[in-house]
């Protein structure tokens, strides 16, 4: 198995994650106030793996989402309006030799076949009242290379090029 040579992971530490920590936190919260039909397609495809887990995985507050569509419909239906002030968030690589489903690991040149560690934290006010509750908020993800975004942009088409694989957010009391 190739190994991520240490440029390589220094580059894609101080450039990309950065970058797809700060794509992530500004569209998917943005997603989650007032985009909540789209909140879906920040995961990747539900997939059975070998040993039979069930990806994406999700655990919103202590409950497990069976898929992206549920936690979607959780989102559009019963969730109050809310707004999320994002105080940090961090990345790491994972896996820096990733292998979707059907196909080999392999760092590859660029350093992009990796899944990424993210971890966000803030406050959210949940409803719109002046009075409503604010409270904090963890959220962890790993994200996994989208393997369609090169075909997207080939067709000058926008792609989100990582995908969540997982999620477990949790309110903070």
């Amino acid at each position: 198995m190739t190994a991520l040579r240490e440029d390589t992971a220094t580059q894609v530490s101080t450039e990309d994650l950065n970058t797809v920590a700060e794509n992530l936190v500004q569209r998917y919260y943005k997603a989650l106030e007032s985009s909540r039909s789209t909140i879906a397609s920040y995961f990747m495809p539900e997939t059975v793996m070998p040993d039979g887990k069930e990806l994406p995985s999700i655990v919103f507050n202590g409950t497990v989402k069976s898929s992206p569509d549920t936690l979607q419909k959780m989102f559009e239906d019963e969730m109050p309006p809310a707004q999320y002030d994002i105080q940090s968030y961090d990345c790491q690589i994972l896996n820096p030799n990733y292998a979707a489903v059907g196909t080999k690991a392999s760092s590859g040149s660029n350093g992009r076949n990796m899944t990424v560690l993210m971890v966000v934290s803030g406050t959210v006010k949940l409803g719109n009242q002046k009075e409503s509750e604010t409270k904090g908020f963890s959220d962890t993800f790993v994200l996994v290379p989208n393997p369609d975004a090169a075909a997207a942009k080939a067709r000058k088409k926008p792609v989100k090029e990582w995908l969540v694989q997982s999620q477990t957010f949790r309110l903070v009391v």
